[in-house]
C-alpha cells in the first residue's frame, strides 16, 4: 500500500506542472543547471529496529551529490550519488552487517543483536517548486520550497567480522555469510527548503523519507524498511538563474460603435457615384452631339480650334494651367507662317450684356498679348468677340464651354 502511494505522488509531481510551466518561457539547455551537497543523519526504522536505543539510531551519518536542472520555474531534475551508514537491530544470524559489539546500543542485549553496515549507490528525483506554484514565480525570492519523489539503488558494504575488527566489503549476491540481497532499491520522496544566499549560492534543509527494500535483515525479508533523514547542505547555480515570463498576444480593445460613420460614408460613396454617372451622361451627349442634335440650317463646316483657353465664370485673366497651352500654342505658331483669328466668347447664360461684351474683349485681348510677348507678330494675330453661345455646346449646362478663346488658322 505505501509502494502504491508513493508512486501516485511520483506521477501528481510528473503531471501538476503540465499547466502552470505554460506560463514561463523555458531557457537554453546550458541554464539553470545546479549542484548540491548534503549531509545530515538519518534513522532506521523496521519492526526490530525498536529494540534499539532511538538516539543511537540518530547517530547514523548520510551525504549526498546531486547535479540537477531546472525546465522551468516549476519543474526540475536532479541525479547524484548517496552514502548512508545504517544502525538497526538483526532479526536473523545471515543479516547484512550483523554486529555483536553494539550490546550497549541495545535495550536488550542478549536477545537481539546490532546491525551495521553502508550504503552506496545512485539516486534520482523529479522535483516541484511549490513556491513558485503558489505564490507565482518571483526572481530572487529568499525561500522557496520544493517536493520531490524518484528512485534509488544501492550497494551494501559491511564489516566482514561480527565483532567489528575486520574490513568492509561487498561480498555479492550471498554477502558472504549465507544470505543474500547486498544490493537494494529505494523509493523515496522529501522537501527540499532552499534559502538564497547570493544569486547564485542557496541553504539547504532536506526532510526525506525512504522506503527501502528489507533485504539486508536476512533470508526472506522482502518487506519496507522505513528510513526518515533530515540534511543540511549548499547549492551552487550555474548559468542563467531567472526566468523569463511569457509574453501572450493580446486582443486589441473593441472598437466603439461606428455604425452612424458608416452610414455617412455610404450616403457620401453614393453621391460621388450619381455625380459620376452624370458626368458620363454629359460626356456620352458631347461625343454623340450630331446624333442627338440635328441642325435645320447647319451651314459650312469650320475648321476644328489651333486651340482653346477656357476662363472661370466672370474671369478674363488666364490661369497657369491656361498659360501652359499659351505657350504651346506660340511655339506651334513660331514653326508657322500662317495666320491666325482669335476669337472671344462669354456664355448668355450668366451675367448680362454689359458684362459679357466686356469680358469678350478683356479674354481675346489678353490672349493675343501673351502671344506677342512669346514674339509672335501681332500682324499674324486678328482679334473678334462673338456674342452668341459657343457653336460646339449646347444648353445651360454647357455654358461653361463657352467661357473661352478659340485660335485658328485665318485662312
Amino acid at each position: 500500500m505505501k509502494k502504491i502511494t508513493l508512486l501516485a505522488c511520483a506521477c501528481a509531481l510528473f503531471l501538476a506542472p503540465a499547466v502552470k510551466a505554460q506560463e514561463y518561457t523555458f531557457n537554453r539547455m546550458q541554464d539553470n543547471w545546479f549542484v548540491q551537497a548534503t549531509g545530515g543523519v538519518g534513522v532506521m526504522m523496521s519492526y526490530k529496529d525498536a529494540n534499539m536505543k532511538l538516539g543511537k539510531r540518530f547517530m547514523a551519518p548520510k551525504a549526498n551529490l546531486f547535479i540537477g536542472k531546472w525546465f522551468s520555474p516549476l519543474l526540475g531534475v536532479r541525479i547524484g550519488g548517496h552514502f548512508e551508514q545504517m544502525k538497526g537491530v538483526a532479526g536473523q544470524a545471515t543479516a547484512i552487517g550483523l554486529r555483536t559489539d553494539m550490546s550497549d546500543q541495545m535495550k536488550d542485549g542478549v536477545n537481539y543483536p546490532g546491525q551495521k553496515f553502508n550504503r552506496i549507490g545512485v539516486t534520482g528525483d523529479v522535483l516541484f517548486n511549490v513556491t513558485n506554484w503558489i505564490c507565482g514565480y518571483k526572481p530572487g525570492r529568499f525561500y522557496n520550497a520544493t517536493v520531490y519523489a524518484g528512485a534509488s539503488t544501492s550497494w551494501n558494504f559491511y564489516n566482514d567480522k561480527a565483532d567489528g575488527s575486520g574490513s568492509w566489503k561487498y561480498m555479492g549476491a550471498d554477502n558472504g555469510k549465507d544470505g543474500y540481497h547486498s544490493r537494494n532499491f529505494a523509493l523515496q520522496a522529501g522537501l527540499l527548503n532552499s534559502f538564497a544566499l547570493g544569486k547564485h549560492v542557496d541553504l539547504l534543509l532536506d526532510l526525506r523519507f525512504d522506503m527501502i527494500q528489507e533485504h539486508m535483515d536476512g533470508a526472506g525479508r522482502k518487506t519496507w524498511i522505513e528510513y526518515p533523514s533530515a540534511q543540511l547542505g549548499f547549492a551552487y547555480k550555474f548559468g542563467k538563474t531567472e526566468w523569463d515570463e511569457a509574453t501572450c498576444p493580446t486582443c486589441p480593445d473593441c472598437p466603439p460603435d461606428l455604425t452612424g460613420e458608416l452610414e455617412a460614408l455610404r450616403n457620401k460613396l453614393a453621391q460621388a457615384n450619381a455625380k459620376i454617372r452624370d458626368l458620363e451622361n454629359q460626356l456620352n451627349d458631347c461625343l454623340n452631339w450630331k446624333k442627338n442634335h440635328k441642325c435645320d440650317n447647319p451651314g459650312p463646316s469650320k475648321e476644328a480650334p489651333l486651340a482653346t483657353i477656357y476662363y472661370p465664370r466672370g474671369k478674363s485673366y488666364i490661369t497657369p494651367v491656361q498659360m501652359e497651352v499659351v505657350n504651346a500654342v506660340a511655339d506651334v505658331m513660331n514653326n508657322e507662317n500662317d495666320n491666325y483669328l482669335l476669337t472671344g466668347w462669354a456664355d448668355n447664360y450668366t451675367g448680362n450684356d454689359e458684362i459679357n461684351i466686356k469680358l469678350r474683349h478683356d479674354r481675346v485681348n489678353g490672349v493675343k498679348k501673351a502671344l506677342e510677348d512669346k514674339g509672335i507678330s501681332g500682324g499674324r494675330l486678328s482679334t473678334e468677340t462673338n456674342n452668341a453661345n459657343h457653336p460646339d455646346v449646347y444648353g445651360a449646362q454647357s455654358a461653361p464651354l463657352g467661357r473661352c478663346v478659340t485660335i485658328v488658322r485665318n485662312k
